[in-house]
């Protein structure tokens, strides 16, 4: 999988560190984000072969404390843009999955995982999504 680029969303950073660490040491190239509008950012730096993507935000305090975009609207937004409405999108949560799973499969997604599981069965996702 060397050269497939990963982006990773999501807000938090023991997570984000945890998880980056494993996928480079795979061999994938990570680039991060902590909410929508750094999702926008990272993906103007190039297309990423595969989004993993957090459901739930905290409330954007600084602009305010209106509720930041979810997981949900990020990828309605990515749907909506050309050039990343075929990039799969892995969505990650820490809540139970089975909470989130008729609605991320109607959202597109190509996967839904539970952040506390095994990291061996995130890789395995990410490598059939990569496929």
């Amino acid at each position: 999988m060397s050269g497939k680029k990963i982006l990773l969303v999501d807000d938090d950073p023991v997570f984000v560190m945890a998880t980056s660490m494993k996928l480079r040491s795979e061999g994938f190239e990570v680039i991060t984000a902590e909410d929508g509008a750094g999702t926008l950012t990272a993906l103007r730096e190039g297309q990423p072969h595969l989004i993993l993507l957090d459901i739930l935000f905290p409330p954007d305090v600084p602009h305010g404390g209106v509720v930041s975009w979810d997981g949900f609207d990020i990828m309605n937004w990515l749907r909506r843009m050309g050039g990343h409405a075929g990039t799969p999108v892995l969505l990650i949560t820490a809540g139970a999955p089975e909470e989130y799973a008729d609605r991320a499969r109607k959202a597109g997604a190509a996967a839904l995982f539970q952040k506390t599981g095994e990291p061996s069965e995130l890789l395995r996702l990410i490598h059939q999504l990569l496929d």
